[in-house]
């Protein structure tokens, strides 16, 4: 298997609030892989760790082979090209269009022509499932789900193979959730893609994500499938899965 991303011996503090002591992972090709843990746990942390908007205080993180700490202005620039990033609240701007939201990325990193960009601009949010009009609509025009959607599609505007999604489904009504979650999944297969989720959604866990690290009081519980953690006797796995046990069953 081959590892889109190494995180190793993550030590992360805020002033005397130690988040992360030693915390490593792995999130290799093509997996969906999530972020879990209760609140204050340290997995947005660590997710904004990955995508350079916080820095540890020391340990590694390799993506696609390269030492984000390492890298030049300019190489972190061109790296932040290869992924995309959907935030909790979807953070379209709020006086654009969907449409002009997700110009807005081939404005910024691309010389295409505007007449390519509309095109694009449709394949993108035909991608994700919204009708076509919503290329028209304000964000306050949307429903929380086509948000998240007019979110997504701006994050693969620029075709990444790994994308970051920090709780997808949160604010979404349960079959909402679950139509999200199909998204992703056939999203993940038909485009190659990479993802690393933030979630707290037990039926997401069950359903999509193929492995996952458990995050609580500054440490890595566990690492690895469903079925593997299941099979760790932990009282915070037993407590986080409310007492599931093998077989994924309740």
């Amino acid at each position: 298997m081959n590892p889109i991303i190494e995180a190793r011996e993550i030590v992360t503090a805020f002033g005397e609030n130690l988040i992360h002591d030693s915390i490593s992972c792995t999130v290799y090709e093509n997996e969906i892989y999530a972020l879990l843990g209760g609140s204050g746990s340290g997995k947005s942390t660590l997710l904004r760790e990955m995508i350079m908007l916080e820095t540890p205080n020391s340990g590694s993180i390799h993506i696609f082979g390269d030492n984000i700490a390492n890298l030049s202005l300019q190489e972190a620039q061109i790296l932040r090209q290869k992924w995309g990033v959907l935030f909790q609240s979807g953070a379209l701007y709020s006086s654009l269009t969907v449409g002009e939201n997700i110009a807005l990325l081939y404005q910024e990193y691309t010389n295409l022509p505007p007449k390519l960009i509309q095109e694009l601009i449709r394949l993108k949010i035909d991608l994700v499932g919204l009708p076509a009009h919503a290329i028209h609509l304000y964000p306050n025009q949307l429903s929380g789900g086509m948000i998240k959607r007019a979110a997504l599609a701006r994050a693969l505007a620029l075709d990444p193979k790994l994308l970051f999604l920090d709780e997808p489904t949160s604010g979404l009504d349960p079959f909402s959730s679950r139509q999200f979650d199909a998204l992703i999944q056939q999203l993940r297969d038909l485009l190659g893609l990479t993802v690393v989720m933030v979630t707290h959604d037990l039926d997401t866990i069950h359903t999509i994500v193929d492995r996952f690290l458990l995050l609580e009081d500054t440490k890595a519980i566990a690492q690895g499938t469903l079925a593997e953690v299941l099979a760790i006797n932990h009282p915070s796995i037993d407590y986080f899965f409310q007492k599931e046990t093998h077989g994924i069953q309740s």
